[in-house]
């Protein structure tokens, strides 16, 4: 699988920087560089094939964060991604309420790039999957994703996703269960959004709130789970998938 994508920064050698990167990276195709956000946003508006946008946030006349809003408006979101590129932190939180892919703090290196990259491949694989159940078998050019890299405390941090015993959706925020961990990590994305990025049958949503690691499930009745010491209700919205589960067990 090749990914389209472009680069879009006002910063000469960072674009260029963005598309060597993007030249070395074999699942990659660069369709197009551009110094500015309002040309990025003609070029989304005219080529429906890009599929990945590596941005910057801030620019002049349009920035990342307000590009990224005009894109989650044309009901591109789910076949565009973005990864924000930027030399300043401060920015992260804005980068993650518009449901970044990823986000590269300047200057990064191309291992860090790889990274993002990788992961954005990883996701248009589960999407193509998604769309077509014959792929399903087919193998990709790189492991099965294992790992998530969240917001969390001002910086990235990796989880491995057999470690998570559940996860709770607090409005903009999500509290993640870990196994070993006595706190939670609390980062900020969406419960949506997240389960888009763990696949079944590994995890289930079982309630608008909360998403199960199946393999971490103590016991269950017809109405509920139980994951150490907590009790987590199943509701009518997820029965289906919860029964396939209990078929299972039974």
């Amino acid at each position: 699988m090749k990914i389209n994508c472009i680069a879009v920064d006002d910063e000469p050698f960072a674009l260029s920087l963005i598309s060597s990167y993007v030249e070395k990276t074999p699942f990659l195709n660069l369709v197009a560089a551009y110094s500015n956000g309002v040309e990025g946003l003609k070029a989304i508006h005219e080529n429906p094939d890009i599929q990945l946008i590596f941005l910057d946030i801030r620019m002049a006349d349009l920035s990342g964060i307000e590009l990224a809003r005009i894109v989650e408006q044309t009901g591109r979101k789910k076949h565009l991604r973005i990864v924000f590129t930027t030399a300043y932190d401060q920015y992260a939180l804005e980068g993650f309420k518009v449901d970044a892919l990823d986000y590269l703090l300047k200057p990064f290196s191309f291992v860090d790039f790889s990274r993002a990259a990788t992961k954005a491949y990883d996701y248009f694989i589960m999407l193509e999957h998604s769309l077509n159940p014959a792929l399903a078998g087919v193998p990709s050019a790189v492991p099965e994703k294992k790992y998530l890299y969240l917001k969390v405390d001002y910086q990235l941090q990796k989880v491995d996703t057999a470690d998570i015993l559940y996860i709770e959706g607090l409005k903009d925020y999500v509290k993640l269960f870990l196994k070993g961990e006595e706190k939670p990590l609390l980062t900020l994305t969406s419960l949506k959004s997240l389960e888009e990025k763990l696949a079944a049958p590994a995890f289930l949503r079982i309630h608008r709130s909360f998403i199960v690691g199946v393999e971490h499930i103590k016991s269950l009745t017809k109405n509920s789970v139980q994951i150490g010491q907590t009790i987590i209700p199943v509701t009518e919205q997820y029965k289906e998938g919860f029964s396939e589960l209990l078929k299972n067990w039974l």
